[in-house]
């Protein structure tokens, strides 16, 4: 498989080297790692790791191939409940964040920090997906959503803070090969369904239901995976979480050669050197194959309680709403933005606002995706609309930020990856795509966006 061509390629052989002949699932070795990155919530408890064990003016391995970010707590002062910041909580999580900018300028590693606004650079694997990684790479993060970047060809994965300070020694990660799953989906999906409606429908299979995915690498193919945008195709692979995944990749092709070109300013021959060979053998071994339709996959939400929690909407009935959340790394990138802006330019065509007690929130994955916002106009349009913007940062999804829910008869809509209970506020969840989120602010309740002809 293709992860598995990667991983040969990184493991560390008896001599030391990187590289072997081949894998197989179950083999278990250290994989050397292109890139390494932590947010604030890990990288203060590894660097106490690294200077108690390794000594306290030890230099990382190669400094120059780790980064930081601090993206997970920067909103959390608008949430925290007044006793809780004044039992000092605020001020510990603010300290995470001066420890890991301590050890950042000690090492002379790239900390992607906060902005003037209060929010962040960007969520880490987004940034990581939009800055960094590359097709072939071993990528290991301090994040279950890591997988991101597979969207690009890489592996990705996250890891726990043993790990992430380990491979500050020595840039290697140990690992036990995985099995790979193969998801198929194929045809020609309808106008208006997207990879998030993808992601509802495989999470609600028997087999990822009942948990026969766990563990395992997902390889997401045929026509209407490769008929998506890369952002899109980073929709599922970040999703490969939820599932309980080991990681989620797809294969690169011109539309990967495209974005390193169009984004990274990468030259064209150089970015399909790096695609070539990359894809799974034909006669590759998969521990199961999971074949759809996507003719047959229409707009889809994720029921409160869980992300396996999903039907097609027009099961549904009517759902009034208080809050449509539209963000996060799962879906605050541009080809997201491009998905709330088509419905709120309807809406504004039309004469509509926001309807009455709905927040309609929408938050940015960097501040290259609000800088995308910018120079296309969605910024003005968002708000003539009545949807209100956020700076990037991990924010409602992780109950650290606005657009989180204050009662328990609440419900959100949101595009989101997990509606856990508790995860986003003590209220309902539902989750769903950017453009039924967007459709579902304008009407009041849960409804799909049909878009025009």
């Amino acid at each position: 498989t293709l992860a598995e061509k990667i991983f040969a390629r990184h493991m560390v052989n008896e001599k030391g080297e990187q590289g072997v002949p081949y894998v197989k699932p179950g083999d278990t070795g250290f994989a050397r790692a292109d890139l390494r990155f932590s947010h604030e919530y890990v990288t203060p408890m590894a660097s106490i790791f690294f200077e108690h064990f390794v000594g306290k003016d030890a230099p990382v391995n190669e400094p120059g191939s780790i980064l930081f970010f601090r993206d997970h707590l920067t909103f959390l002062k608008y949430v925290m409940p007044p006793d809780r910041v004044a039992a000092g909580l605020l001020d510990a999580a603010n300290e995470l964040a001066t420890r890991q900018a301590e050890f950042a300028l000690k090492q002379g590693i790239r900390l992607h920090g906060e902005v003037e606004s209060g929010g962040s650079e960007g969520i880490c694997h987004s940034v990581m997906y939009q800055d960094y990684a590359l097709p072939g790479q071993v990528i290991i993060g301090s994040d279950s959503h890591t997988p991101h970047s597979g969207a690009l060809g890489c592996v990705a994965f996250g890891v726990g803070t043993t790990d992430v300070f380990n491979s500050w020694t020595t840039r290697d990660v140990r690992v036990t090969v995985p099995e790979s799953v193969k998801i198929e989906i194929r045809g020609e999906k309808p106008a208006g369904v997207t990879a998030k409606d993808f992601m509802l429908a495989i999470l609600a299979h028997p087999y990822v239901k009942e948990g026969k995915a766990i563990g395992k690498i997902l390889e997401y193919t045929g026509d209407a995976v490769r008929a998506l945008s890369v952002d899109e195709r980073a929709t599922m692979t970040n999703m490969a979480a939820e599932v309980g995944a080991f990681t989620g990749i797809v294969a690169p092709d011109g539309k990967t050669v495209d974005f390193l070109v169009a984004h990274r300013g990468m030259p064209r021959a150089e970015a399909e050197r790096l695609c070539e060979g990359l894809s799974s053998d034909a006669d590759a071994r998969w521990s199961e194959t999971l074949v759809f339709d996507a003719a047959g996959i229409g707009s889809m939400v994720a029921l409160p309680g869980d992300p396996g929690n999903g039907k097609a909407l027009s099961d549904l009935g009517d759902v009034p709403i208080e809050i449509a959340y539209g963000g996060s790394c799962t879906a605050g990138k541009c080809t997201d933005m491009d998905m709330y802006a088509a419905v709120c330019a309807d809406a504004v065509r039309d004469g509509r606002k926001v309807a009455e007690g709905v927040t309609f929130w929408i938050q940015f994955g960097s501040q290259d995706v609000k800088r995308y916002c910018e120079e296309k106009g969605y910024l003005a349009l968002f708000e003539e609309a009545g949807a209100k913007t956020i700076d990037p940062s991990c924010g409602a999804c992780i109950n650290a930020g606005p657009g989180v829910s204050t009662r328990r008869d609440q419900v959100t809509v949101s595009a989101i990856n997990r509606n856990f209970p508790g995860r986003s506020g003590p209220g309902q969840m539902y989750l769903a795509s950017p453009y039924t989120v967007a459709a579902s602010a304008f009407a009041g309740k849960i409804s799909e966006w049909r878009p025009a002809g």
